[in-house]
């Protein structure tokens, strides 16, 4: 299993993956690295993150 997180104040990883294209690269190389299962994370967990509502985290998941 692999984390991707789409967020662009992502607590991991800064915010890397937030273009699309960014995210399907990261998805392509963890399934090479054998990942099974991807968690996409559409929400920042960081302290301090500002709230989204669903419909803007439905909208960064399924753009």
């Amino acid at each position: 299993m692999g984390i991707l997180n789409i967020t662009p104040d992502s607590f991991a990883d800064g915010g890397m993956h937030f273009r699309i294209e960014d995210a399907l690269k990261r998805a392509e190389e963890m399934i090479a690295e054998g990942v099974d299962i991807i968690d996409i994370g559409g929400e920042s967990t960081k302290p301090g993150a500002e709230r989204i509502t669903k419909t803007k985290k439905d909208n960064a998941l399924f753009q």
